[in-house]
């Protein structure tokens, strides 16, 4: 009976490994994303190499760069990625430097919040995904987050384009 539990342990945890959403990744280093919110799509780079390209959703409203705190609008320019995080709510997540300096400026000059805690990131769980769903993030889906995560650093440019 010992002997019968033992062996079942073992099976869950090897099952355990095969479906990890933390992945690895050997081959070129990605030097820059790009964005296109028009075409919704993501492109990780090495050089002008193409290496992977991801269709995308957006803030609610998508249209525009983001001016403030709360307006569903994902930003447009060049950012870092300068954060990731394991335990995101959206399966795994890379946080985007948005807001700049330039961004706190202008919000600062019409007197509202520039907001932040722009991700790329995966699916919601909590609730309908459809189209530009998001609080003004990026989201692709769950393995998908899961090869960008391991295949980009931070530090990493990114340019989102209108």
């Amino acid at each position: 009976m010992r002997v019968r539990i033992l062996a079942m342990m073992l099976v869950a945890m090897l099952a355990a490994c095969g479906s990890s959403k933390f992945k690895s990744y050997t081959g070129p280093e990605v030097t820059q994303l790009f964005v296109s919110k028009e075409r919704r799509k993501l492109y990780l780079l090495h050089g002008t190499e193409v290496l992977n390209s991801y269709d995308i959703n957006l803030g609610f409203a998508p249209e525009g760069h983001k001016a403030q705190k709360g307006d569903g609008r994902t930003p447009e320019g060049f950012y870092l990625i300068n954060r990731r995080n394991p335990n995101s709510t959206y399966h795994l997540s890379l946080g985007i430097s948005y807001p700049n300096r330039n961004d706190v400026a202008v919000a600062k000059a019409a007197g509202v919040e520039p907001g932040g805690d722009i991700f790329i990131h995966g699916e919601n769980t909590k609730g309908p995904n459809g189209r530009d769903w998001t609080a003004g993030c990026i989201a692709v889906q769950d393995h998908e987050i899961e090869e960008i995560y391991a295949m980009v650093r931070d530090g990493t440019p990114i340019y989102i384009a209108p």
